[in-house]
C-alpha cells in the first residue's frame, strides 16, 4: 500500500507518464489514455489532501537522500530533493485536478475545441509540472517545473492554427525571460547559502542587498509570467488564439502557478530580505492592473477576450496580499486566507467563464458578441455559467469570491491601509458591468432580423461549465472549514 508521503510523487509522475502514453495515441486511444490517467491523478490528490488535513504537512526525500545528511558534520550542506505538501500546496493540488478532470472531460466532447490529438501529451505534461511546481522544496526543481509548464503552455497555445502561432511564440519569449530571471535569482540565492533547498537556504540567506536584488529578479520574472500589468499584453491575444479547451487551462491554473512561487519565496525564503518598498510597488501594479484590465474589457467584442482582459484585472487583486500582508500581525491571517480563496474562487469562475465562451463559440461558429443574439434562450446553461461565474469574480455574495475580498477588505482596514479597499469595491463594480454588458448581448432582441440557431453541443460541456458555476456559489456558503485549513499555513503565525 502507498504511503500518503509517497502519494506526493504520484502526483506529479502519473500525469508525467500518462503524458508520455498518449503520446503515441490518436482519436479515442488518446481520450481514454487522458482520461484514465486524469482519473488516477485526482484521486491521489484527493487521498494526500486529506492526508494533510489529518496529519499536517508531509514530505518525501527522492532516493532516500535527506536533504540536510546527519552525518554531514557541524555545517551540513543539503544534497538530495525533497518534494512536500502543506496547507497551501494542498489547496492548489486540490484546484488542478478539479479544473484537470473538468478540462478532459471537456475536451473529450469535440475535436474542435482541442484543436488536435497533440492536446493530450501537453495537457497531462502541463498538469504534471504544475503538481510539480506545487510540491517541490527545491529551488533548481522549481526552474525545471517552470521550464516544462511554459513550454507545455505555449504547446497548447500553438493548436489553434496558423493564427495562434504568432501569440504562441510571443507567448514563449515571455515564458523564457520569466525564467531566465528567476534562475538568476537561484544563482544569487545559491551563492550566498549553498543550497538550493528552500528551508534550508532560508535558515542562510542574510537579509541584504544580495537577497533583495534576488527577490526583486523573482518578482519580476514571475510578474512577466502571471502577466503583471504592464507586461500584460500577451496574455489577452494568447488566450483568445488558442483552442476552447485550452485557455481555461492557462488562465486558471497556469498563471497561479507563477503567483504560487512568488508568494512562497516572498513569505518562506525573504520574510526579512526586502530594503526596498516591493510590496507597495506590487501593490500599485496590482490595482493598475484592476482598472485597466477591466476597462479594455468593456471595449472588446470577442468574448473569450473580454474574459481573458478580465484575467489581467483579476492578477491584479493577487498582488495586494504582499502589501496587506504584515507576518505575524493580527490580520495576517485574513490577508492570506483572503488571497488563497481568491486565487481558487478565480480560478473555478474563470474556468468555468472560459468553457461557457467555448461552448458559446462552437455553438455560433465566432465568439464575437454581436453574434449571439438570443443565446440566453438556445444555450440557457452557457450563458448561465457565464453569469454566474462573473458574479463570483465580481466577488458579490453569496460567491466564493466574495468570501476571498472580504478577507482582504478586513486586511486593509485592519492595517490602516483603507486606499487598497477602494480597489477591491471598485474592481468588482467594473467586473459586474462587463459581465453584465457580455451577458446582455445574449439576449433577445425585439429589433433582430433573425434569431439565429446554434449549432449542436455536446451536453457535458455545457455541464462543465455550469458545473464549475455553481461550484463557485456552493463554496461561498461552506468556505468556513476551508478557511480554517489555510489558515493553518499562515506565514509568521498570525493565525
Amino acid at each position: 500500500m502507498i504511503a500518503s508521503a509517497e502519494l506526493i510523487a504520484v502526483v506529479v509522475f502519473a500525469p508525467l507518464i500518462g503524458a508520455m502514453v498518449a503520446a503515441p495515441l490518436r482519436g479515442r486511444a488518446a481520450i481514454t489514455a487522458a482520461a484514465a490517467t486524469s482519473a488516477v491523478t485526482a484521486l491521489a490528490t484527493v487521498v494526500l489532501i486529506v492526508a494533510i488535513a489529518r496529519t499536517g504537512p508531509l514530505a518525501l526525500d527522492l532516493g532516500g537522500w535527506n536533504p540536510i545528511p546527519a552525518d554531514a558534520g557541524p555545517d551540513p550542506v543539503p544534497l538530495g530533493i525533497r518534494l512536500r505538501v502543506d496547507e497551501f500546496s494542498a489547496v492548489m493540488l486540490g484546484l488542478t485536478a478539479l479544473i484537470g478532470v473538468a478540462a478532459t472531460w471537456y475536451a473529450s466532447g469535440m475535436d474542435k475545441v482541442r484543436g488536435h490529438d497533440g492536446y493530450w501529451p501537453l495537457w497531462l505534461g502541463l498538469w504534471a509540472a504544475l503538481n510539480g511546481v506545487y510540491v517541490s522544496g527545491d529551488l533548481f526543481n522549481l526552474y525545471v517545473c517552470l521550464e516544462l509548464m511554459g513550454l507545455c503552455a505555449v504547446g497548447m497555445v500553438a493548436l489553434g492554427g496558423r493564427r495562434a502561432h504568432g501569440p504562441a511564440l510571443t507567448y514563449l519569449y515571455v515564458a523564457v525571460v520569466g525564467s531566465l530571471l528567476y534562475l538568476l535569482a537561484v544563482a544569487l540565492i545559491y551563492a550566498q547559502t549553498e543550497s538550493l533547498d528552500i528551508a534550508f537556504a532560508a535558515t542562510r540567506l542574510e537579509s541584504g542587498p544580495v537577497a533583495a536584488v534576488a527577490l526583486g529578479l523573482v518578482a519580476t520574472g514571475m510578474a512577466f509570467k502571471t502577466a503583471l500589468f504592464p507586461l500584460h499584453s500577451w496574455l489577452p491575444t494568447a488566450h483568445s488564439a488558442a483552442p476552447s479547451a485550452v485557455s481555461p487551462v492557462l488562465s486558471a491554473l497556469v498563471v497561479k502557478a507563477s503567483i504560487y512561487i512568488l508568494m512562497r519565496l516572498w513569505f518562506e525564503l525573504f520574510p526579512t530580505a526586502p530594503e526596498i518598498p516591493l510590496q507597495l510597488v506590487l501593490g500599485c501594479l496590482g490595482s493598475a492592473a484592476v482598472v485597466w484590465g477591466a476597462i479594455m474589457a468593456f471595449q472588446q467584442t470577442h468574448l473569450k477576450r473580454v474574459v481573458a482582459y478580465s484575467t489581467v484585472a483579476q492578477v491584479g487583486y493577487f498582488f495586494l496580499v504582499f502589501a496587506l500582508l504584515e507576518p505575524g500581525s493580527a490580520t495576517a491571517a485574513a490577508a492570506w486566507t483572503g488571497a488563497i480563496v481568491l486565487l481558487l474562487s478565480h480560478g473555478i469562475a474563470k474556468a468555468a467563464m472560459f468553457f461557457a465562451a467555448g461552448n458559446l463559440a462552437a455553438g455560433y461558429g465566432s465568439d464575437r458578441t454581436a453574434g449571439m443574439v438570443g443565446a440566453v434562450t438556445r444555450m440557457p446553461l452557457s450563458v448561465g455559467a457565464f453569469a454566474v461565474a462573473g458574479v463570483s469574480i465580481a466577488g458579490l455574495p453569496p460567491t466564493f469570491g466574495f468570501i476571498g475580498k472580504w478577507q482582504l477588505l478586513q486586511a486593509a482596514f485592519g492595517t490602516g491601509q483603507w486606499w487598497w479597499a477602494i480597489v477591491l469595491i471598485l474592481g468588482g463594480l467594473l467586473t459586474f458591468g462587463y459581465t453584465a454588458l457580455a451577458v446582455g448581448a445574449t439576449f433577445n432582441r425585439d429589433d433582430a432580423a433573425e434569431i439565429p440557431e446554434p449549432r449542436p453541443v455536446p451536453k457535458r460541456m455545457q455541464i462543465i461549465a455550469m458545473s464549475l458555476a455553481a461550484l463557485s456559489v456552493i463554496l461561498g456558503v461552506t468556505a468556513y472549514p476551508l478557511l480554517e485549513f489555510v489558515a493553518r499555513a499562515t506565514p509568521g503565525g498570525g493565525g
